[in-house]
């Protein structure tokens, strides 16, 4: 496991390599059960895969209450195309809709504003559709909080560089000790930084490790091998 220092390293490696270029992006300004939708199909997919089923979900439905009233089935062939588990997603995204309708008789979150980030999360965090990942979506991008959201694909990644225990299993452990390493105003693109590398080498079977621009400084891609340089192509000492 890296040590701490290594860490910050490997923190500031993900920033050099993968972010060279890239600006932190401001958190969108969405309304708290806003936030929450894109949570729930944000969480193991990339920002643009992300933004394209939201925006399908905002051209296909006059507003969050037919979305709530429409079948399961329309929602998911709505965001099919740009997202995988399409059937779940849809299904939480009625089930938070339905609940939220039920105990606030609206579609309005944004009392939670005013309550402070601790309550505010726990309050989030009641809804059956709710995941740590989607809460701390929320503290990060509506309520002001430094929270470093964690999907399934996130930890993989992070476990695999040495920046999470491997063998610490929950999640909110996970995230605080990220948390004390990622400051809180590049949260935001360290998320969207791991997610993109998820998508594009470190795979879930067979990583493409040769092919990841941090392999060096990875626990995991260090142990792999490069391809040999053919001696024609070697420089000279």
């Amino acid at each position: 496991m890296a040590t701490t220092i290594n860490k910050q390293k490997l923190v500031s490696q993900v920033f050099s390599t993968l972010g060279k270029g890239v600006k932190a992006q401001e958190p969108e300004p969405r309304p708290v059960l806003e936030q929450f939708i894109y949570a729930l199909l944000r969480e193991d997919a990339t920002r643009p895969a992300a933004d394209q089923a939201f925006r399908a979900l905002q051209e296909r439905f006059y507003d969050w209450n037919e979305v709530r009233v429409s079948g399961a089935e329309e929602i998911a062939e709505t965001i099919d195309e740009a997202l995988s588990g399409a059937d779940s997603r849809a299904q939480r995204i009625i089930d938070f809709l339905q609940e939220v309708f039920e105990t606030e008789f609206s579609f309005d979150l944004e009392s939670l504003q005013k309550k402070g980030l601790k309550l505010a999360a726990k309050a989030l965090s009641r809804y059956q559709a709710a995941s740590d990942y989607a809460v701390s979506w929320v503290v990060q991008q509506s309520l002001g909080g430094h929270a470093i959201p964690l999907d399934g694909r996130g930890i993989r990644v992070l476990k695999r560089l040495g920046l999470l225990d491997e063998h610490v299993t929950d999640i909110e452990a996970l995230r605080s000790s990220l948390e004390h390493q990622v400051p809180k105003t590049k949260g935001l693109l360290f998320v969207d930084l791991v997610s993109e590398l998820a998508e594009s080498a470190c795979w879930e079977d067979a990583p493409a490790c040769t092919e990841c621009p941090l392999q060096t400084g990875c626990v995991t891609g260090a142990s792999v091998k490069l391809p040999a340089v053919p001696a024609a192509h070697k420089k000279p000492r």
